[in-house]
């Protein structure tokens, strides 16, 4: 739904509001005309219901709605002596329509000092739980989300077993575009394994402003672009299109921002001509091969002395070794291991092709290796449409810029020309910025080099602090993590744990409180 169909829709249930609320407001000793007007019509029910003020503004927020409005119509009928249960349950199951009956069939006074408090201990508990679920949904949607790291692309900065919280604010934080959704899920309600919300009505990309932008080098939360997943309800194999904040959430980090020319030279990630400098705590990965001196590799003694963490393969016929994943530092304590022969770091050679990459038309010799250069778009920048550049925004103009922003273009090429919806074109202006992620273990990380770009509107957030840290590669058991536990995401050097600090803070705390209750008891 566009922004004219959403207030189009905004007035009708201004008409609806009105027409079974009038004869109430009168009852409640207010004008009629003031059930008519928009907004003001909201702060005057709230006065009528004894509620304060500020839940109009819960009633605007998505899917906070979907919880306070269905509250307000039975306050509503409440207000006027409606307490049974079945009321309460034929107001909710009939989407406030209920209170039409209220309006036109009942003469019932308006109770003017209604006792607020739930008349029973399930009441109160549910009244608790719902306005619990809403400060739990207000902060988990544009504050701060909790995140945990499945994958092990950003090893050795982000480990598998890592819990975040990941800041909206920073970039700004996203209206939600699904309007009915179960709260504080993503796309599946758990244990049920049912999808957490309906594809429509979607609300149109909208973001609050942040106070920093992207830079390179920061490692962003985001919504998987090209994400599309197996239905929840059947097995048959068939896909469907997911919305842009219920795609998978994925982490990487830029790599390249909008305006960069992107390369990637045996490995290493080149901007502009000149090689990337990651910061400090950034310990790329790559994989490595080699041949033992005639003995296997213990698994165990490499996690715990070389932090290998992705495992190995060993073929005994000619005691040749494969590491998926290894950091310039476990390398070069690894390679003076007494059981090592050689050893070498994996690479495809430049002109080696790997079909299934970004612009994935087959046509360039790219590897995960050695790929570009490749134009990173920024918002308002034009470039040229050929037939030999289409692949690389033929996604951007008919899918990110197209039918996730409710228009039905498509790309074709007619001999030499390149048409959009049948017209010739040989240049487009990007609307938005895009990015490309990539993870640091560089030989074991889907990304763009894969799926290419991310598209602005699907950046979910910042990761800013780490609360938790489960080692699952510890022998036999999970373990945690202490050094990693109340730690940043970005600074500069080894992280410091807070975790000593925060005990400390708790502790003055509670002391502070206990002997306040103790001075005001004696």
């Amino acid at each position: 739904m566009t922004f004219t169909e959403w207030f189009i829709f905004f007035l009708l249930i201004q008409v609806v509001h009105f027409l079974g609320t009038w004869k109430l407001y009168q009852r409640a000793g207010r004008k009629a005309w003031e059930a008519a007007v928009p907004v003001y019509n909201a702060v005057v029910l709230m006065k009528i219901i004894n509620r304060p003020w500020w839940w109009v503004i819960l009633m605007f927020i998505p899917i906070v709605n979907l919880i306070i409005i269905p509250v307000i119509w039975v306050e509503t009928i409440r207000s006027f002596g409606r307490n049974s249960t079945a009321e309460t349950f034929a107001v909710v199951l009939t989407l406030g329509l209920y209170i039409y009956y209220v309006n036109y069939a009942t003469n019932d006074a308006y109770i003017v000092d209604r006792d607020l408090k739930p008349r029973t201990e399930a009441g109160e508990w549910i009244s608790s739980i719902l306005f619990a679920v809403i400060a739990a949904t207000i902060v988990h949607t544009y504050f701060m989300q909790p995140f945990t790291i499945p994958t092990s692309s950003l090893e050795k900065t982000l480990l598998v077993g890592d819990f975040l919280f990941v800041s909206k604010f920073h970039y700004g934080a996203r209206v939600p575009q699904t309007a009915v959704a179960f709260p504080m899920v993503h796309d599946t309600i758990p244990f049920l394994g049912v999808k957490s919300y309906l594809n429509k009505p979607q609300i149109p990309y909208l973001r609050f402003p942040g106070f920093e932008n992207i830079e390179r080098n920061d490692i962003v939360v985001f919504n998987w672009p090209v994400d599309t997943v197996r239905k929840f309800f059947d097995r048959s194999g068939k896909h469907f299109k997911k919305p842009v904040d219920k795609k998978s959430n994925y982490v990487k980090r830029a790599v390249g921002v909008p305006g960069d020319s992107l390369s990637v030279v045996n490995g290493y990630v080149h901007i502009n001509g000149k090689q990337l400098e990651l910061p400090d705590r950034a310990k790329p990965q790559f994989s490595y091969v080699g041949q033992t001196k005639g003995q296997p590799f213990n698994p165990q003694s490499l996690y715990k002395l070389y932090d290998i963490t992705d495992g190995y393969s060993y073929n005994p016929n000619n005691n040749a070794f494969f590491i998926q994943s290894l950091s310039d530092e476990g390398f070069e304590r690894f390679k003076n291991h007494p059981n090592v022969a050689t050893i070498r770091k994996y690479v495809d050679s430049a002109g080696v092709k790997n079909a299934s990459l970004f612009p994935n038309d087959g046509k360039r010799n790219w590897n995960n290796d050695n790929i570009g250069p490749i134009y990173i778009p920024e918002a308002g920048k034009t470039v040229d449409i050929t037939p030999q550049s289409m692949a690389f925004y033929k996604e951007i103009i008919e899918t990110y810029e197209g039918s996730e922003m409710g228009l039905d273009n498509r790309l074709t090429i007619n001999g030499t020309q390149v048409l959009l919806n049948g017209q010739p074109i040989d240049s487009y202006t990007f609307k938005q910025n895009y990015y490309w992620m990539m993870g640091d273990n560089r030989n074991n990380s889907e990304d763009s080099r894969t799926w290419g770009y991310v598209p602005e509107n699907h950046v979910v957030g910042k990761p800013v602090f780490i609360w938790m840290s489960w080692d699952t590669n510890a022998s036999g058991f999970d373990k945690i993590r202490w050094e990693r536990v109340f730690t940043t995401v970005k600074g500069d050097g080894e992280p410091t744990s807070f975790l000593p600090y925060f005990l400390i803070i708790l502790v003055i705390f509670f002391g502070w409180r206990y002997f306040k209750k103790r001075r005001e008891e004696a």
